[in-house]
């Protein structure tokens, strides 16, 4: 099995000891992608629309750094502290992925790393070779 972990520059994920992302087998696995700045804090605090805009750039940064993109993602996981937003998250969608569209999970949690977080994104996708 052929594993390479993906890092960003800078990696404001480095202190939680977890990967961006992983390339295995024609594959990304990327990590839940926040609304986390380059200074590792939390960018937009309360502010669904900033958060979601910086969560999304930071999925788009990490599968390049993967030598993928957005055009390959196959399978979307978001997590949100508020299904409320749920329509936002289709406008997002609409914006940051074109058709076919990847499957997707949205799932409302009570909570996520950090109070201050109101969205999670992790993906899967395949790799440049594909």
């Amino acid at each position: 099995m052929f594993l390479e972990q993906v890092v960003t520059e800078p990696d404001p994920y480095a202190p939680f000891l977890l990967s961006q992302a992983i390339k295995a087998n024609g594959f990304v696995f990327v990590s839940g992608q926040a609304a986390i700045g380059d200074n590792g804090e939390i960018v937009g605090e309360g502010d669904f629309d900033r958060q979601a805009e910086q969560a999304f750039g930071n999925l788009d940064r990490a599968l390049k750094a993967a030598g993928s993109g957005l055009d390959k993602v196959v399978k979307v996981t978001i997590f949100l502290r508020s299904i409320e937003n749920f329509a936002k998250v289709v406008e997002l969608r609409r914006k940051w992925f074109s058709a076919p569209y990847p499957a997707d999970s949205i799932i409302e949690v009570s909570s996520l790393y950090s109070p201050k977080a109101m969205i999670e994104i992790e993906a899967i996708a395949l790799d440049g070779s594909h």
